[in-house]
């Protein structure tokens, strides 16, 4: 046997490199190997069947917390893997100096999946967040600590993607600008990126985005109101339109209050897409109304953004932000981390950080992912009807008929 796994006949959509097309894709120990219009089945030693299935680079949620029985809103990024066909997860923020060694200890180095991290730039990291405690991590600026940040920036720098800071009146209590300032002086000192929060103001989102860099990562780009980038009258606000000439990258961290379908159509109407599409995933938005990143690019897709440039949205662009080429595209000799999706028809009412209710006949839905060469399928798919499907061991077949439901619709 040449390969370890070939998914066969599958629809192989890499936004990186602009091919869409029905192609085979092979690999062979942990990385993609060969992408041909026929590669045989007995070349490989296991082979999963993708027909009727899109094939792309492995998910990357650029805004997650996993911080899984080490914070109040971590939640467990293995049991989220294959349903939501991510393959690496980004951290935004749970630990900070403080608790980032426990982090890494217990999750990061124990997770079936990769898990990246930005450090909050609070000692204690997202310390106070749950249903009935509100308690932000900025709100006390003895803990904003800028050179403890960058000593855990540099201590696990080969997971570490940059700085995140919460700023507003939930995160940061009166601690207005503060904050975010000395997060930018650590990213700074660090050379990394860093990932902005805003809830309600204080401060508005007029004083955050002038001091946000070329790269440094905009999240909640599409939050409702108050903060929110549009006017009430729908036109967008013109320190939007500069912060995405500057090179700030938005992201949409849907997450429990900040994502509005009306900010997201009036936004996409002016041609603002989000270079990134993430959950904000945790405890208390993980049953919604964010889900997971499938649901989210679901959403997305239903406001009409194309399927190609929802695609790019969570694995090209989220790669590029963290400085990963090496992840996030499709190519022989890259990493193998796959996911195998596929787009459901049917009904589907998804619901917004505020309430309102969009209707869609499609929803993005994960069959698997591969993740290092190795096959995950999505165990919790079962059905909206019984799919036949096949895998191949070697020279022996045998056929599964999978109950496949996708639970995360509504109505």
């Amino acid at each position: 046997m040449q390969f370890d796994l070939l998914l066969k006949g599958g629809r192989l959509i890499d936004p990186a490199s602009g091919l869409d097309a029905q192609r085979d894709l092979a690999i062979a120990d942990g990385r993609i190997a060969a992408i041909d219009a026929d590669i045989p089945f007995d070349r490989a030693a296991r082979v999963v069947d993708a027909t009727g299935s899109i094939v792309a680079p492995g998910l990357i949620d650029l805004h997650s917390h996993v911080y899984w029985g080490g914070t109040s809103l971590g939640v467990d990024a293995d049991r989220l893997a294959a349903k939501s066909g991510t393959t690496t997860f980004i951290d935004a923020g749970s630990a900070g100096a403080g608790n980032f060694l426990g982090f890494r200890r217990h999750v990061i180095e124990r997770s079936k999946v990769r898990i990246l991290a930005y450090v909050n730039i609070s000692f204690a990291g997202i310390f106070g967040f749950s249903q009935t405690v509100a308690v932000g991590e900025c709100s006390d600026l003895r803990l904003c600590e800028p050179r403890e940040t960058v000593a855990a920036m540099r201590e696990h720098a080969d997971v570490v993607v940059g700085v995140k800071v919460r700023s507003g009146r939930h995160a940061g209590g009166s601690s207005g600008i503060a904050p975010v300032d000395l997060a930018l002086e650590a990213a700074d000192q660090a050379g990394l990126p860093l990932m902005a929060h805003i809830d309600e103001p204080p401060p508005g989102r007029s004083e955050v985005l002038p001091r946000l860099r070329k790269g440094d990562i905009l999240t909640h780009c599409f939050r409702p109101f108050p903060n929110a980038p549009i006017f009430a009258s729908g036109a967008v606000r013109p320190d939007m339109r500069l912060a995405r000439e500057r090179g700030v990258i938005f992201d949409i961290g849907h997450g429990m209050g900040s994502f509005d379908f009306e900010v997201a159509r009036a936004m996409l109407s002016e041609g603002l897409a989000p270079d990134v599409i993430s959950s904000d995933v945790h405890l208390y938005c993980v049953d919604g109304p964010a889900f997971d990143i499938l649901v989210c690019m679901s959403k997305l897709l239903a406001l009409g953004m194309p399927l190609v440039e929802v695609l790019r949205a969570a694995t090209q662009r989220p790669a590029e932000a963290i400085g990963r080429t090496d992840l996030g595209a499709l190519a022989v000799g890259a990493v193998g981390d796959i996911a195998v999706l596929r787009l459901r028809p049917g009904r589907f009412t998804f619901v917004d950080a505020v309430g309102a209710s969009l209707v869609a006949e499609q929803s993005l839905v994960s069959d698997g992912i591969v993740v290092g060469g190795t096959w995950w399928p999505n165990e919790a798919a079962n059905d909206f009807g019984d799919t036949e499907r096949f895998e191949a061991h070697g020279h022996e077949t045998h056929v599964e008929v999978a109950a496949r439901h996708f639970g995360h619709s509504h109505g």
